[in-house]
C-alpha cells in the first residue's frame, strides 16, 4: 500500500517535471503573439495525466488504461501535426516531448522517481540546445561524420573480440591486445570530443578558448599552429603566448584523467606536481591576458584528430613505449624506466602516461617511480613544445614564452621531489 506522501512526492515531481519541460518549450518557441501547441501548464498536465493513468493501471490491475492514454494523447498529436503541416511548420519536437512528458509522469508514480527527474532533465537539456547542435551539424563535413563511423567501429566493433590477455613472456607479457586497444579509443575519444566542442563553440571565439580546447586534442599542434601564426600577427604574441600556455595547462589536467581512468591509486600520488605545473601555466598565461595589447578574437582552423591509420599508430606507438618500459625496469631497474620516460616525453606523452599508469596498475612498478615518470616525461614534453616556439615562432613571441616554460618545468620538477 503507497502511503499518501509517497503518492504526494511521486505526484509532485511529475508536475515539476512536466512543468520544467514544458518551461523550455514555452521560452523557445513562446512569446509576445506567438501561440505553441503546450507549454509550461499543458505540459504539467500532461506528466499529471500520465501519472494518473499509471495510478489507474496498477489500482484496477489494466495496464491498457495507460496504454489508451497514450494512444489518446497519439491522436491529438497527429491532428496538431497536421494542422501545423499545413502552415508548413513540420517539425515534431513539442509532439515527442509530450509523449516523453506523459511517460515520465508514469514512472514517478510507478516509483522511479530519481531515473525520471534524469531524464526530464536531460529532455530539456536536449530541447534547449538546438542552437548549439544546429551549428554542429552546420560546421561538420562528410569526413567528420566519416571519422566519427571509424571511431564507433574501432569502439564498438574492433575494441570486443581482442583477446584480454597476454600470450607472450616477459616483457613482452604487457602486451594485452584489449587494454592496447582501450588506451587508443581512451585518446581518440578525448581528442575526438574536443574537437566536437571547438565545432559547435566556434574557434572565432578567441585565442584563449581555442588553446583551452586545443589542448585537449593536441597541445603540440596548438604549440605549432600559434607558433606560425606569430610571424604573419606580431600585434597578437601575447594573447597567441597566452593561448599557448593555456593549451600546455590543459595538457596537464589531461593527462591527470587518463591516469584516474586507467589507475586511481597513481593520481594519488601524482596529481600534486602535476596540478601545481598547470597552475604555473594558468598563472603565467593570467599574466600574458592581462598584458595584452590586442583583442582576443582571432580565428583558429583544427583539423578533426582522428582517423584510423592514425589510431593505429597510436596503437602501436604505445605498445612500443610500454614494451620499452616494461624492458627497462627488468634489465636497468627504475633508473632505465625515469630515463626511458625522458626519451618518450620527446615524442609523446600521452603513449608514456598510459603504459606508465599501466604498469603501476599491474603491480610491475611501484606508484612513486610511475609518478615519477610521468612527471619527467610531461616535463620533457613542455620543453619539446618550447622548443618549437624557441625555433620557429617570432622573437616577440620568443620572449613571451620562455619565462613561462622555465616556470612550469621548475614548479613541475620541484614539486615532483619535495612533496
Amino acid at each position: 500500500m503507497i502511503s499518501e506522501w509517497d503518492l504526494f512526492l511521486r505526484f509532485g515531481a511529475a508536475l515539476v517535471i512536466g512543468f520544467s519541460i514544458g518551461l523550455q518549450r514555452e521560452f523557445s518557441h513562446g512569446g509576445r503573439g506567438k501561440n505553441i501547441p503546450a507549454g509550461e501548464r499543458t505540459f504539467a498536465l500532461f506528466a499529471l495525466a500520465g501519472s494518473l493513468a499509471a495510478m489507474a493501471s496498477d489500482r484496477y490491475h489494466q495496464p491498457l488504461i495507460f496504454f489508451g492514454l497514450l494512444l489518446a494523447v497519439g491522436l491529438m498529436l497527429v491532428v496538431g501535426y497536421y494542422f501545423k503541416a499545413s502552415d508548413q511548420h513540420v517539425g515534431m519536437t513539442t509532439e515527442a516531448a509530450v509523449l516523453i512528458t506523459v511517460l515520465l509522469g508514469g514512472l514517478c508514480y510507478w516509483d522511479f522517481v530519481g531515473l525520471a527527474v534524469a531524464l526530464g532533465v536531460a529532455t530539456t537539456l536536449i530541447l534547449s540546445i538546438k542552437l548549439e547542435t544546429d551549428r554542429l551539424v552546420t560546421a561538420l563535413t562528410r569526413e567528420d561524420i566519416q571519422a566519427a563511423l571509424q571511431f564507433l567501429v574501432i569502439t564498438a566493433v574492433v575494441l570486443p573480440v581482442l583477446p584480454n590477455e597476454a600470450i607472450l613472456p616477459a616483457p613482452f607479457d604487457v602486451l594485452n591486445p584489449f587494454k592496447i586497444w582501450l588506451m587508443v579509443v581512451l585518446i581518440s575519444g578525448i581528442s575526438f570530443l574536443a574537437y566536437l566542442l571547438i565545432k559547435v563553440l566556434g574557434s572565432e571565439q578567441g585565442l584563449g578558448l581555442s588553446g583551452l580546447l586545443g589542448g585537449l586534442v593536441s597541445s603540440t599542434a596548438v604549440t605549432l599552429s600559434f607558433s606560425a601564426r606569430s610571424k604573419k600577427q606580431a600585434r597578437l604574441v601575447r594573447m597567441l603566448g597566452f593561448g599557448i600556455l593555456l593549451a600546455w595547462s590543459v595538457m596537464f589536467v589531461r593527462v591527470i584523467v587518463q591516469i584516474a581512468i586507467v589507475n586511481m591509486d597513481l593520481v594519488h600520488v601524482v596529481w600534486k606536481p602535476l596540478a601545481l605545473a598547470a597552475l604555473a601555466g594558468l598563472g603565467y598565461a593570467f599574466y600574458l591576458y592581462v598584458a595584452k595589447r590586442s583583442p582576443a578574437n582571432s580565428q583558429v582552423e583544427f583539423s578533426n584528430p582522428f582517423d584510423l591509420m592514425a589510431a593505429l599508430r597510436f596503437g602501436l606507438l604505445y605498445a612500443f613505449v610500454l614494451l620499452i618500459n616494461r624492458a627497462a625496469q627488468l634489465y636497468l631497474g627504475e633508473q632505465g624506466v625515469l630515463l626511458s620516460s625522458f626519451v618518450a616525453g620527446f615524442s609523446d606523452s600521452n603513449a608514456i602516461t598510459l603504459s606508465l599508469a599501466e604498469l603501476s596498475h599491474s603491480g610491475g612498478l611501484s606508484l612513486d617511480t610511475a609518478a615519477l615518470g610521468i612527471v619527467i616525461a610531461t616535463m620533457t614534453n613542455t620543453l619539446f613544445k618550447g622548443g618549437i616556439v624557441l625555433t620557429s615562432a617570432s622573437a616577440g613571441l620568443r620572449r613571451a614564452i620562455w619565462p613561462g616554460m622555465l616556470l612550469v618545468v621548475v614548479v613541475g620538477i620541484g614539486a615532483a621531489f619535495l612533496l
